[in-house]
C-alpha cells in the first residue's frame, strides 16, 4: 500500500487554492498584478487568485572592483555601526560618561571590524576580487485562478485591453 504524498502546502495554507486553472501567463509581474487589480476593480472575488512566478534566474550585477581599500573602509564602517550599538547598549547599564562609553566602542568596533575584513579578504586568496548585488527573479508570472471562478474571471479580463497574451505570438 503506498502513503499519498503530501500537497507542496497544508489545508489550511493561504497559499493554497482549490483546483486552480490558469487564467494568463504574462512576462513581467506588473502585467500579472495589472490583471488582478482589474478583476479586483470589477468586483471579482480576488481571493481566488494567486499570482505564480515561473522560470526563475539569479542575476547578480557587479557594483566594483575590490581593493584593500574598498575592503578596509567597509569593514571600519560595520565595525563602527557594531561599536555604536554596543556602546548605546553599555550606555544604558553603567554610570560612566555616555559620549565617552559611546565613542570607545565605536572605535574599537572600527578596529575589530578594519582587521576583520582584512583577514577575511586576505583569507579569499583572491578568488572574488569584486562586490556584487543579487536577486533572483521569475521570467514569467502566471495569474492561477480556482476553478469555480474561472469562467467569470476570462469574461472579465477579457475587457482589459491586452490583458489576455496573444496566443498565436
Amino acid at each position: 500500500m503506498s502513503t499519498p504524498s503530501r500537497p507542496a502546502f497544508g489545508a489550511g495554507s493561504p497559499l493554497k487554492l482549490e483546483f486552480p486553472q490558469s487564467l494568463a501567463v504574462y512576462d513581467d509581474y506588473a502585467a500579472a498584478q495589472r490583471a488582478v487589480d482589474f478583476l479586483s476593480d470589477e468586483k471579482f472575488p480576488v481571493e481566488q487568485c494567486m499570482i505564480v512566478g515561473t522560470d526563475l534566474k539569479r542575476i547578480e550585477r557587479i557594483t566594483g572592483r575590490l581593493t584593500t581599500g574598498r575592503v578596509a573602509a567597509g569593514g571600519i564602517m560595520s565595525g563602527l555601526w557594531l561599536g555604536l550599538f554596543i556602546g548605546l547598549v553599555f550606555s544604558i547599564f553603567t554610570d560612566e560618561k555616555t559620549l565617552a562609553v559611546i565613542l570607545s566602542t565605536m572605535v574599537i568596533g572600527a578596529g575589530f571590524g578594519v582587521v576583520m575584513a582584512l583577514v577575511g579578504y586576505a583569507m579569499s586568496g583572491g578568488r572574488r576580487d569584486f562586490s556584487s548585488v543579487s536577486a533572483v527573479v521569475a521570467t514569467r508570472y502566471e495569474v492561477l485562478v480556482e476553478h469555480k471562478g474561472a469562467a467569470q474571471a476570462r469574461e472579465l479580463l477579457a475587457k482589459l485591453p491586452g490583458a489576455l497574451p496573444n496566443p498565436f505570438s
